[in-house]
């Protein structure tokens, strides 16, 4: 289809270029097969993402027959596998084989926590990519991605039809004014969040980091309260002002109520990711999904592309094994078995024009806004991007501070971590 093919050739033409050295564990990624006779009677044990084991429940079982092994799957929240690892892994009870966002790529490899992996171009042009891109550290290769995600919106039909959707953000704010009433809500989002935030920060002119031509980041270049932030960041305000969003949904629980009051049917849309496909399906919604909306500049609101990948700790004890077991996962079957049961758009290319994932609804809402959105910096800088800036944004929130101000805190404290922790 169009949509796909336009999707394609986005995410093909996006880059992503890093210079960073691990120290870590010396590690030239070269691997040998292992044969079944070798393999016989080895384990090997897997982190997978929260409530996603059922995706490769099928082809953890084809590997096991095929190698004579055992393969253990416990599920953990992905984006917090790295720590989990830190002290698994040098203990001896870590995974052989974990999931992470593409973002912490950068940060695994300087901390010696995944080992480098021996793939040729057969292999990693399979891929989108920007996909593969960030799996990448100076040109090697540590990971081999699984599934590419962007946040999108969530709208309920029983509530608001598709053809009176709002189309920029401006008229969901005055349809939030006319709905909002006796603890029910039009349009929310977790915008106390840079993740989400920066939908609209980035659609007036905000960045985190600034890059040069070839994709390389200059994190002694902060953009998050440039003047096109702050002027993103008073839109955002005026949302909880005006008690347009429920004061619950800022802060840590922000996440589960803002999730339960779009299953209670007690708010119209939302804004989150592809994650969410899956419960909101089983929870018997009557949801449909399509992209961000526009900003009144003109732009459609930014969002992030993330890419989730399978990665080989540098603990394991059987790596090669290991090493096969990530191909096996990540291969076009696999992948398309994957979405099936888990509906994570995959990352390989063919799959994009594949009729199971052209007919999702879902899929096309990632392909069209990830016409509008950015990588996650993935390097170790950006780890000190997260919590300073989420603060500033809960204080606007919550009318503690003005944009300006707190933007401009949380940019001192960004760069004094980074000066501290990386020398920049």
């Amino acid at each position: 289809m169009k949509k796909s093919k336009k999707y394609l050739g986005l995410i093909g033409g996006l880059a992503l270029s890093l210079s960073l050295t691990a120290c870590g564990p010396k590690d030239d990624g070269k691997v040998n097969s292992v044969s079944k006779e070798d393999s016989k009677n080895k384990t090997l044990l897997v982190w997978e993402d929260q409530q996603k084991s059922s995706g490769i429940k099928e082809a953890i079982a084809q590997f096991e027959k095929e190698h004579h092994v055992k393969v253990n799957v416990m599920e953990k929240p992905y984006a917090k596998q790295i720590e989990g690892l830190r002290l698994d892994g040098p203990a001896g009870t870590g995974p052989d084989v974990l999931t992470m966002p593409g973002d912490q790529i950068g940060t695994a490899v300087t901390e010696g926590l995944i080992k480098k992996l021996d793939v040729g171009d057969d292999i990693q042009s399979l891929y989108t990519d920007v996909a593969m891109d960030a799996e990448k550290v100076d040109g090697s290769v540590y990971g081999l991605p699984k599934a590419v995600e962007t946040t999108m919106l969530y709208y309920n039909k029983d509530l608001i039809k598709e053809e009176e959707l709002p189309k920029t953000l401006d008229e969901w704010y005055q349809y939030d004014k006319k709905v909002t009433k006796n603890g029910n809500y039009g349009f929310l989002a977790l915008f106390d969040q840079i993740y989400y935030a920066q939908s609209v920060m980035g659609g007036y002119g905000g960045y985190i980091f600034s890059k040069d031509s070839k994709g390389t980041y200059d994190p002694t270049d902060i953009g998050i309260n440039n003047e096109g932030a702050i002027q993103g960041a008073e839109v955002i305000q005026k949302f909880y002002k005006e008690k347009l969003f429920p004061a619950g949904i800022v802060g840590a629980q922000g996440i589960n109520v803002l999730e339960s009051l779009f299953t209670s049917g007690k708010a119209a849309a939302i804004i989150s990711g592809p994650w969410n496909i899956e419960p909101f399906t089983k929870a018997g919604i009557n949801f449909g999904v399509a992209k961000l909306p526009q900003l009144e500049n003109g732009q459609n609101m930014s969002s992030f592309v993330g890419v989730k990948s399978y990665n080989v700790s540098t603990y394991s004890k059987e790596p090669e094994l290991a090493q096969q077991l990530v191909e096996f996962l990540a291969n076009k079957e696999n992948s398309k078995k994957r979405y099936e049961v888990t509906q994570e758009v995959p990352a390989v290319k063919e799959l994009a024009d594949d009729p199971v994932v052209t007919k999702s609804e879902a899929a096309q809402a990632v392909a069209q806004q990830s016409q509008f959105s950015e990588l996650t910096p993935n390097i170790p800088e950006m780890n000190e991007v997260w919590t300073p800036t989420d603060a500033a944004l809960q204080t606007i929130a919550t009318g503690k501070a003005n944009p300006k101000e707190a933007l401009n805190q949380a940019a001192k404290t960004i760069k004094g971590q980074i000066k501290a922790k990386h020398g920049k």
